[in-house]
């Protein structure tokens, strides 16, 4: 299934795009999609960086199996105070 990947600020900016396609596996989960989208665009975030991942505008653990038309968002680290 090809998945929309909406993505913000510094992955915005990395990825050159606010939208990538991402081709995975009917049953995929959401660690599929990110080790699909760090092949897709290798300076994305360091390997020891966890991507943090929202489906359908919740948080999503690793295992989350995705479905057609999910709404998926990449969020990056973000610090301040």
């Amino acid at each position: 299934m090809e998945l929309n990947v909406r993505l913000f600020a510094l992955y915005r900016e990395r990825a050159g795009q606010n939208i990538i396609k991402v081709a995975v596996e009917d049953g995929a989960t959401v660690a599929d999609l990110t080790d699909e989208v760090r092949r897709q665009v290798p300076n994305l975030a360091p390997p020891e960086v966890k991507i943090v991942v929202a489906v359908n505008a919740d948080y999503a653990d690793a295992d989350v199996v995705l479905q057609p038309g999910d709404d998926i968002c990449l969020i990056p680290p973000v610090s301040g105070g």
